[in-house]
């Protein structure tokens, strides 16, 4: 039985990454753009997308295996479950945890480095050792880096040294101080890489929560051209609308500024106009535009439900924040570690209800996770990747760089981290811990009467890191929130600026969703013509490039087939 149960769940995880997989690919391939796509760099794209996606669906198989372990109707261990089983599945859970963890930091600082700088070196005149070399040269600052902050971590002191009157009474956490200094060494590095994610996390996934279902809600565009005609009509209404501002300020004097922005918007909107009524009389996007149109309410609604989900999950965040601050025993001195969940949190609470019906809870995780993710991707293609307020790369759906796909995974596998983190510790803190794990509380001393919690479910209680006694040989806690507990307990300080961060994601939030439900978020038609004339300006220069060749190869006296390559057809 035992083996049934564990063995479904992980064929269900290769199922998801074999998913992974595919969504990985189809994600480079739309995303990349075709004229300057790289066999290489694509390939180390998927591979740590892949990864990093593994690492945060693994989220949700981690607490469908610990929750496996107990029959919730009794309060007690499933008869298979006994003490060597279930440190099993914790043993291969832990390994898969570290195997992704360790692939990602890989990915991140050494394999994603390496492809960049070897992209960059590209030159008309270089070689594929030149570029490797180079490449190695830029990347051993990172090789540097990566051995510096392993052997910080062998090295420095942690929690588990600390003076007699700094203890905690909890067995619970106990368990987590390290003694292994290898293992000290990894957390150590996961826990810089947690606080770097975290940054992402706040700026490109708090605005992305809040993006996503607006965008939703409010692209329901203005103009809805689905035929030629209508196209010409509302492009002769746009013109007549510029003629009578113009008329207005004739004789030479200047535009008002109110005149001006509205004869710019209806200048930007002829050009898209335009665009539009050539693709509508060509028929390319015809039927596009026509299920475009019928899936509009689909998608208000969508963007409805989103927001108010999203809304929830901050409110939910901002709950564990307060019962924090207030309840952790220890403050501070331990990243402010929660043991129980005083004030009701409403996420969580859903999950505990959800855990009842099997495999509700598990699919409502995954949603969650996957969310999370793809409201970080939404702020990286709205926000860009940046420095200040210097746009470096844009993410955009057909003209994203190599460089920017290498960059724009780096700064996703790194968000992972802080996901993880976040959902563990605020979002969800009591489910994400244990599951939909429950102990019996039945009294044990009372004479004559048998312990029965399958016909008194008063005494059944979800499992929290304060059980003790029976009780706690029940509770398995999952392995992703031992992983994070154990950093914050041995280096306090990337738990207390991982959970004030918390905060900040909150304000950013908060602060998008009202900016962007009162100023409706454009696209950019400017930069979409800009980047169909840069496609043409390209396409006509190579059929000029081809000619001007051929016309050479003419004046030699040679052909294309006698050249030893193809210049395609002029």
């Amino acid at each position: 039985m035992a083996l049934l149960q564990t063995s479904l769940i992980w064929v269900t995880g290769l199922i998801a990454l074999a998913i992974i997989i595919i969504v990985s690919i189809t994600f480079v391939v739309i995303y990349s753009s075709p004229r300057d796509r790289s066999l290489f760099v694509s390939v180390v794209t998927v591979l740590s997308l892949t990864s990093l996606l593994a690492t945060v669906c693994l989220l949700p198989l981690d607490i469908a295996l610990v929750s496996s372990t107990t029959d919730n109707t009794t309060g007690d261990k499933k008869k298979w479950a006994d003490p060597d089983t279930v440190n099993n599945i914790l043993l291969s859970l832990k390994v898969v945890y570290y195997l992704l963890y360790s692939l990602d930091a890989i990915l991140c600082i050494l394999v994603i480095p390496f492809a960049y700088f070897w992209y960059e070196e590209w030159d008309i005149d270089s070689t594929a050792g030149s570029r490797i070399r180079g490449a190695f040269k830029y990347t051993t600052g990172f090789v540097c880096l990566l051995l510096v902050l392993f052997l910080v971590g062998f090295f420095v002191p942690v929690a588990a040294q600390r003076h007699g009157d700094e203890h905690y009474d909890l067995d619970f956490f106990k368990r987590l101080l390290l003694d292994n200094r290898g293992e000290r060494a990894l957390t150590f590095i996961v826990g810089v890489l947690l606080c770097l994610g975290t940054m992402i996390y706040v700026v490109y996934t708090g605005p992305g929560l809040a993006l996503f279902p607006v965008s939703l809600i409010k692209s329901i565009p203005a103009i809805s051209i689905t035929s030629a005609e209508e196209a010409r009509d509302a492009l002769a209404i746009n013109r007549e609308r510029q003629r009578i501002i113009e008329a207005k300020n004739a004789g030479g004097s200047p535009l008002s500024p109110k005149d001006r922005k509205e004869l710019e918007s209806l200048q930007r909107e002829e050009r898209t106009l335009t665009r539009k009524q050539r693709l509508a009389e060509e028929g390319g996007n015809k039927w596009v535009l026509k299920v475009q149109a019928a899936l509009r309410p689909f998608k208000l609604l969508l963007g409805l439900v989103l927001l108010a989900i999203s809304t929830l999950l901050v409110a939910s965040m901002l709950i564990t924040g307060i019962d924090k601050i207030k309840y952790s025993e220890c403050g501070a001195k331990c990243g402010y570690i929660l043991t129980d969940v005083n004030i009701l949190n409403p996420i969580n609470w859903i999950f505990v209800k959800a855990s009842k019906v099997f495999p509700i809870d598990y699919v409502i995780i995954l949603l969650l996770v996957l969310f999370f993710f793809v409201s970080t991707v939404v702020g990286l293609a709205f926000i860009g990747i940046r420095f200040l307020w210097i746009v470096i790369f844009k993410i955009r759906s057909g003209h994203t760089k190599p460089q920017a796909l290498l960059m724009g995974t780096t700064l996703l596998t790194l968000s992972v981290l802080a996901i993880n983190y976040g959902l563990t510790m605020f979002v969800a803190p009591q489910y994400a811990h244990f599951g939909g794990q429950k102990y019996c509380t039945w009294p044990m001393n009372e004479p004559g009467v048998v312990r029965d919690c399958t016909t008194h479910p008063d005494y059944l209680f979800p499992c929290s890191a304060s059980a003790k006694g029976p009780a706690a040989s029940v509770c398995t806690p999952t392995v992703v929130s031992t992983f994070i507990n154990r950093i914050t307990l041995n280096y306090p300080f990337f738990g207390v600026f991982a959970f004030w961060s918390q905060f900040a994601f909150m304000g950013l939030f908060f602060i998008t969703m009202l900016t962007a439900l009162i100023r409706t978020p454009k696209m950019d038609f400017e930069e979409q013509l800009e980047d169909e004339d840069e496609e043409e300006e390209e396409s006509l220069l190579g059929a000029t490039g081809n000619r001007f060749r051929g016309a050479w190869d003419d004046v030699r006296g040679r052909t294309n087939g006698n050249n030893g390559g193809s210049y395609g057809s002029s």
